[in-house]
This record gives structure tokens, C-alpha cells and sequence, in this order.
């Protein structure tokens, strides 16, 4: 009878987490079993941070928003609530972008939408 060897599922396994685990300190680059929570630490952090992410720019836009719309003497709140009654459809990383990029096209873009409101 000739010989059987086994295991090759198990090290497709072991070499896919080693693999995953490169880079890693310590024995959770070496050791399957560290390497393995190590990544599934990771993998939990990674989905939750993908989702926090788009939060944190969120933020960031109304901030970089609100600086701009405070130099031209008014804030987020109000320009946001012209916006609004007016429907214009600019989001807010457009016009925080140029706020930042472009404050000239943003400051004509706050004169129309305030005086419009008057």
C-alpha cells in the first residue's frame, strides 16, 4: 500500500495566517496561535474604524466650514439652514474643500446664498 500524506489543509491554513500576520511583533508573526488573534483583532478594528472614518471627515468638513464661514461673519448653523430653506444641494466636503482650496469662489457662494435669505 502506498504512503498517505495529510495535513495539506492544515498547512494551507497555518501558511494563509502566518501570511496575513507579516510585519506583526513578536511571536504574533511566528506562532499560529498568537498570529491568529492577532488578526482577528485586527480584522475587528479594521471594520470598525472603515465605518468611524467617515465619521471623523464628516467632522472634519463642518470644522474646515465653519472656520470659513465664521472670517465671512456667519457660521456653520445658519449657512447650512439657508442652504437648506433655499435647496441647494452642495455638500458639505465640497464646500468645505473650498473653503480651504478656493476661498474666493467660496466667498461668492456665501454672499449669494446670504442674500438670497434676506
Amino acid at each position: 500500500m502506498s504512503r498517505v500524506k495529510r495535513g495539506t489543509n492544515a498547512n494551507k491554513r497555518r501558511k494563509s495566517v502566518l501570511f496575513q500576520a507579516k510585519g506583526y511583533k513578536f511571536g504574533r508573526s511566528t506562532k499560529e496561535k498568537l498570529a491568529t488573534e492577532a488578526i482577528k483583532h485586527a480584522l475587528r478594528n479594521a471594520f470598525r474604524d472603515r465605518r468611524a472614518k467617515k465619521r471623523n471627515f464628516r467632522t472634519l468638513w463642518n470644522v474646515r466650514l465653519n472656520a470659513g464661514l465664521r472670517s465671512l461673519g456667519t457660521t456653520y448653523s445658519k449657512f447650512i439652514n439657508m442652504l437648506k430653506k433655499q435647496d441647494i444641494e452642495l455638500n458639505r466636503k465640497v464646500l468645505s474643500e473650498l473653503a480651504a482650496d478656493r476661498p474666493d469662489a467660496f466667498k461668492r457662494i456665501v454672499d449669494e446664498v446670504v442674500a438670497k435669505a434676506k
